[in-house]
Formats: C-alpha cells, structure tokens, sequence
C-alpha cells in the first residue's frame, strides 16, 4: 500500500505561482512512477504531468507544457508540481498519484484526495 497526502494547493490570481507537494508514505517502490491529473467541475479528469523514480524521463499534458514543472525527492518521498503564469482554465482539483510504466500506458495504483486550484481572473 502506499499513502498519498497533497498539500499546497489555493487562490491565485491569473499569472501567479504555486507549488503543489505530494508526501508519499508505504511501499513506494513498488508504485515508483509518481504523477499528477486534475479534475475540474463538470469535467473529465485529466493527466497533467509524471516523472520516473530517477526523475530522469518527465512528461506533460500539452495544456502546461512550458509552464509547469514535475520534480520528486526520493529522500524525502516527496513529488512537486510547480505551476507558474497560471490560467483561469487550471482551476481543478489536483491529484497525485503513484503508478507504473506499461510501454507508454502510465497504469496508476494509488491515488490521493486532492488539492484545489483556483485560479481567478
């Protein structure tokens, strides 16, 4: 099992920052591949951006390509999402997750409870 506890998530207005973190706890590394998805109401849940254990191989959604950025501590079992020049769009609850890699299929184990994100305009 492995436990997932996000934290960092708020208001911001359109153009600002924030940094999201994942605390991971249990048997993390039989879930190595760490990610993030988002849902916002009335929508599908969607995959944002994961990152290999090594923090070596990261890959995101087209929507925040250039503007957010995955990066993990493996010391301190902990995955970030920095998110900078944000949208009203990015407004969702942000989820992080632990997974495996299926070929190119991202196949998710674990999820945690989520964030909120409101970006304002």
């Amino acid at each position: 099992q492995v436990q997932l506890v996000e934290s960092g998530g708020g208001l911001v207005q359109a153009g600002g920052s924030l940094t999201l973190s994942c605390a991971a706890s249990g048997r993390t590394f039989s879930s190595p591949v760490m990610g993030w998805f988002r849902q916002a109401p009335r929508k599908e849940r969607e995959f944002v951006a994961r990152i290999s254990w090594s923090g070596g191989s990261t890959t995101y959604a087209d929507s925040v390509k250039g503007r957010f950025t995955i990066s993990r501590d493996n010391a301190k079992n902990t995955v970030y999402l920095q998110m900078n020049n944000l949208k009203p769009e990015d407004t969702a609850n942000y989820y992080c997750t632990a997974g495996r890699m299926g070929g190119d299929w991202y196949s998710t184990d674990y999820w945690g409870q989520g964030t909120q994100v409101t970006v304002s305009s």
